[in-house]
């Protein structure tokens, strides 16, 4: 008789685990096992990875993912490796071959020149192998199936491109982006820009939004941890929008805004606000020109 493994008992905890993706890993398989190894009983994390990529993947846990969607839409920063002289079907290692051409002769005016051009403010047409959907199914089901179908170019803002190093058939780049940025398909355009193809061969995110990457606080450390030791490497629940203005709620208030009642405040500020009593974050808030505080996000810890 086949034997079971024991049923987990889930607990309700609450923060945030920086956690850095291994390569080989989906974004949700990393989610899982993080969530596992916290018994936690909600968990999401901040923004996908593509297994081929590798590095920070913020983990909300319990009350945390409330304020996920923060960084869903926050500037990420990646070092990425573009390998020149042949594109693939998906922009990276997975891919077969696809077009394949000589590479010019490389130098760093040139290769400068050419990553000016994609700074600012631009727009980028999605890759058909993505996750974006189109009547319900991914693009990548499609792609699979050699379908290929049109896609609306984006807006994307390229806040800055370093160049850390060149090969004669290689870039290696530090690049700072705003959220919805494919950088298969920059690697794939910066390539065309030199007069080639090209394809990435790496990518490691190093920065979401105010967090950076913490290169020990992999999958593998977690598990050598007792309980307490994993918990005590949380950030609080508010971490993703900890840069918010901090506000103490009225007196004897503070149940009001549990129940998301509104109430009466004495502050200027037209903006959102984090709330807390005397012991506790309560949650996220709004300030009206009225001065009245609008409950937005409640917390339940």
């Amino acid at each position: 008789m086949k034997k079971t493994s024991p049923k987990i008992e889930r607990r309700l905890i609450s923060g945030v685990f920086l956690l850095n993706k291994p390569l080989g890993f989906s974004s949700n398989a990393a989610l899982q096992k993080v969530r596992h190894l916290y018994r936690a009983k909600k968990a999401g994390h901040t923004g996908a990875l593509d297994p081929l990529a590798s590095g920070l993947l913020p983990i909300c846990l319990g009350e945390a993912t409330k304020f996920s969607h923060y960084l869903l839409e926050s500037t990420k920063r990646y070092h990425t490796t573009i390998h020149l002289g042949h594109s693939t079907t998906t922009g990276d290692v997975e891919g077969d071959v696809l077009l394949t051409q000589d590479v010019p002769m490389l130098n760093e005016e040139k290769i400068q020149q050419v990553l000016a051009i994609f700074q600012g403010e631009t727009q980028q047409i999605p890759p058909m192998y993505s996750a974006l959907k189109k009547d319900g199914r991914p693009l990548y089901e499609l792609a699979r199936k050699g379908i290929e179908i049109e896609r609306e170019a984006r807006p994307i803002n390229i806040k800055e491109i370093e160049l850390i190093s060149f090969t004669e058939n290689s870039l290696t780049l530090d690049i700072t982006c705003s959220k919805g940025t494919y950088i298969r398909v920059l690697g794939e355009d910066i390539a065309k820009g030199l007069g080639t193809f090209g394809h990435l061969t790496y990518l490691h995110r190093i920065k979401t939004g105010h967090f950076d990457l913490i290169p020990t606080y992999t999958i593998e450390y977690l598990e050598s941890l007792t309980e307490l030791e994993r918990d005590a490497l949380l950030l609080p629940v508010f971490a993703p929008v900890a840069h918010f203005p901090k506000i103490q709620v009225p007196e004897g208030r503070a149940d009001y805004f549990s129940q998301g009642m509104e109430s009466n405040i004495e502050h200027d500020a037209l903006e959102q606000v984090l709330v807390f009593d005397e012991e506790k974050c309560l949650g996220l808030a709004e300030i009206t020109d009225k001065k009245r505080l609008v409950p937005k996000r409640v917390l339940n810890l």
